[in-house]
């Protein structure tokens, strides 16, 4: 079993409070994490001004390849883990065993992070638009346009309050250190694997490790995070992101509510379309924001409803080590159980039938752990309550919505795939503000451009544009 012990801006700290992390199907203990506390966060953050400092003395185009040095430890290397050293192998294994997500989907995950690594400069030229990453290092300078401009760091370190259901999240903020922001990571609780291995990559690819603070704990250290970091993103259900909504240091991320939408143009054709929604709703065990929980129609709703079922609905329990398992476990004791009580309160609703009840028990109990398998639920009314309704596994809603209507009734979206070819209709939701990502055309949720922000541009949420004035002989294009 490993110690993994805290990383106080890169220095090892095992604390006297530790906490056990167990294998979810065999109860055998994997690690014992020392659990930092808010008293020991905000001694260490005295220093983060160290933080960027330290990266500040490194180019930001030396920090963009050692990024593509470290994603190569990161993906293939044996690196140090706690007390012990860990193969790409065991990574996967662990974090498996600890999350409940399959194996397969561990290591697809780490391919994710590593083409995000390896393509750091051309992702930063993009979310910068083509700015002078030098010019964030030093403040100011002027663009090939020939404009001073000024640009001022929010933060000396990205505050980072992490789940432990997707680890797809770490994208997000793999850009920051090549920006020269430090990091202080609140990994989740069965999910310190991905922080910790980055770390310890970036180490050894040559980023300071003082750029980096790990700090394992509760709710309690969660909060601290948000309270000591001038910036700070952090991942949690629709509560947590109304608690923070308004506030500029604080990014929450929740529930996607992502969808997939048909124009009347195109709705009779939906045949063509059920792969791409079933992909959409199913890969990655539907434990994304980007997968889809909404498919939204005119007319033949309850035809997709029972052809997206008729997919998904047979796809059943498989251990972990299966490389064809396609669904995750649940590993807190009570919430599987829970949630499908929540979604059988939803279907007594006049309206909305189970399309996927005739594959058999949606809820699978184990002895440490219980399954969710694919639900697919059919709504006559974008007011039945199960319309607005997202779970961590495959689970989607198909909602009958007339297309004047869908825009206003569809709520908050994180990615729209519009299957349309009506301009009217693709103006419209051009313009609606509550949808993030937009997709016209036949393209999966679960598609990402790495080029363009996920959810909110990073740059813009690290650093303030501001004027700047010195006199015209201290400027040069080089600044």
């Amino acid at each position: 079993m490993l110690n993994i012990p805290i990383l106080r801006w890169g220095t090892p700290y095992e604390s006297l409070e530790k906490e056990e992390i167990f294998h979810f199907i065999t109860g055998e203990p994997v690690a014992k994490v020392s659990q930092a506390n808010t008293g020991l966060l905000a001694r260490d953050m005295r220093k983060v001004e160290r933080a960027r400092e330290c990266l500040r003395e490194i180019p930001a185009g030396d920090l963009i390849e050692m990024m593509k040095k470290a994603a190569d430890f990161y993906l293939d290397g044996s690196l140090p883990m706690g007390d012990g050293v860990q193969t790409p192998d065991d990574f996967a294994r662990q974090q498996s065993s600890t999350t409940g997500l399959p194996e397969h989907m561990c290591k697809a995950n780490m391919k994710k992070n590593h083409f995000v690594l390896t393509n750091m400069d051309k992702m930063l030229d993009a979310l910068t638009r083509g700015l002078d990453l030098d010019i964030l290092t030093r403040g100011y300078g002027v663009e090939d346009r020939g404009v001073v401009v000024s640009y001022q760091a929010q933060t000396s370190a990205l505050g980072m309050v992490l789940p432990s259901n997707s680890p797809g999240v770490h994208t997000l903020w793999l850009p920051v250190i090549p920006m020269q922001i430090g990091l202080v990571l609140k990994p989740g609780p069965q999910e310190p694997w991905t922080p910790y291995r980055m770390a310890a990559a970036f180490t050894e690819a040559g980023i300071p490790a003082e750029a980096v603070g790990i700090y394992p704990g509760g709710a309690a250290m969660g909060a601290e995070v948000v309270n000591q970091c001038q910036r700070t993103m952090i991942f949690g259900g629709t509560p947590t992101v109304e608690a923070y909504k308004g506030n500029p240091r604080v990014q929450a991320h929740g529930p996607g509510f992502s969808k997939v939408i048909f124009g009347d143009d195109m709705v009779d054709d939906w045949e063509k379309y059920i792969d791409l929604i079933a992909d959409s709703v199913y890969l990655n065990s539907g434990r994304g924001c980007i997968n889809c929980s909404g498919i939204w129609a005119s007319r033949h709703t309850e035809e997709i409803a029972q052809a997206v079922a008729e997919r998904i609905g047979p796809i059943e329990v498989k251990p972990p080590e299966d490389p064809e398992s396609l669904l995750a476990a649940f590993t807190v004791p009570g919430m599987a159980q829970a949630l499908s009580g929540m979604i059988d309160a939803d279907i007594s609703e006049s309206g909305v039938e189970d399309m996927t009840a005739k594959f058999g028990s949606r809820l699978e109990e184990m002895d440490r752990c219980a399954y969710l398998r694919p639900t697919v639920l059919h709504c006559a009314s974008p007011e039945n309550a199960a319309a607005s309704k997202e779970y961590m596994f495959p689970f989607c809603t198909v909602v009958k919505c007339p297309q004047e209507d869908m825009i206003n009734k569809m709520g908050q979206t994180l990615v729209c795939s519009a299957i349309t070819e009506d301009q009217v209709f693709a103006d419209q939701l051009i313009t609606a503000r509550h949808i993030d990502r937009l997709n016209i055309g036949p393209i999966p949720t679960i598609k990402l451009d790495w080029l363009q922000p996920h959810e909110g541009n990073i740059v813009e949420f690290l650093f303030r544009a501001r004027a700047f004035q010195v006199p015209e002989e201290k400027l040069s294009p080089a600044g």
